[in-house]
């Protein structure tokens, strides 16, 4: 089932909330999914695969051309559409571009009003209004995914749709992401947080070294300027953006493991093909 719409309309953070685990990293910045990232919900008699796509957007560069394919192939082979609209920015252009793609298919679509708390119910009422106007939907789900309001009945409306056939993965496993992409995922998410301007679009990890006591990452920039932000005044940057990831990483592990974190620059390695390749992207 694929989990559609526009950057920021928090569609990562709902995924998780589905998924009663952490599958995506989230942030304030476009482009923080750059990958398509498979989250896994299992209920009594169902399992329901969420596919967090990135979001839709006019691709600028290889790196926005390669996430722009994954969207539309994505889109292709589907039981369901999850489209995720926010309630407190009015229906644009770009809600108006992915409705036209997904609305009106033989594919249903559930339609998910997300950051509900924080409107009031006339401006729910509103943006279910404006969300219907884009036209004909299964279902619309006034949802919040940072409180977990109406999530369960959104959860139930999407498993319903699932054709009867096998479950694809075992009943303990959250996502189909390696290790080492979650772990990558985990160092990028706090990077984000912590830099401003052009710097988040400009930073992508890779996992360099991973044993049981031990993880090595290399954080890739454009440019020299670049790495100066990231490692920060006495590399007080880096540190802190390890000190953030650590904890997480320890979680995902379920061990204690010592992270080393190593700033590098190639670059315009948005536009070198065998980057991205070996990003996975």
């Amino acid at each position: 089932m694929a989990v559609a719409g526009r950057p920021n309309v928090g569609k990562s953070t709902l995924v998780n909330a589905l998924c009663g685990g952490k599958v995506a990293i989230v942030s304030d910045k476009p482009q923080t999914t750059r990958h398509r990232i498979s989250g896994v919900v299992n209920g009594e008699d169902s399992q329901l695969v969420l596919v967090d796509l990135p979001g839709f957007q006019r691709p600028r560069d290889p790196l926005t051309e390669h996430m722009q394919r994954t969207v539309d192939a994505s889109l292709e082979d589907v039981d369901a559409v999850l489209f995720v609209l926010p309630v407190d920015e009015p229906v644009g252009g770009g809600d108006r571009f992915i409705a036209s793609r997904v609305l009106g298919g033989r594919t249903p679509v559930v339609v998910a009003v997300n950051k509900v708390d924080l409107a009031g119910p006339g401006e729910i009422a509103a943006a279910l209004l404006a969300a219907a106007a884009l036209g004909d939907a299964h279902a619309y789900h006034p949802v919040s995914a940072a409180t977990g309001d109406g999530v369960d009945s959104l959860r139930a409306e999407l498993a319903a749709l699932l054709p009867e056939g096998p479950a694809y993965f075992p009943d303990d496993q959250l996502t189909d992401q390696s290790v080492e992409s979650r772990i990558a995922e985990l160092v990028r998410e706090p990077a984000l947080a912590l830099t401003k301007e052009e710097v988040p679009h400009a930073v992508t990890v890779e996992v360099d070294e991973l044993t049981q006591e031990r993880v090595r990452a290399i954080v890739w920039v454009e440019t020299e300027s670049q790495k100066g932000i990231v490692v920060g005044k006495g590399g007080h940057m880096i540190k802190e953006i390890g000190s953030q990831a650590r904890p997480e990483i320890d979680a995902l592990l379920g061990r204690s493991v010592y992270l080393e974190l190593m700033v590098k620059v190639r670059p315009r390695w948005r536009r070198d093909e065998a980057m991205l390749a070996r990003l996975g992207i």
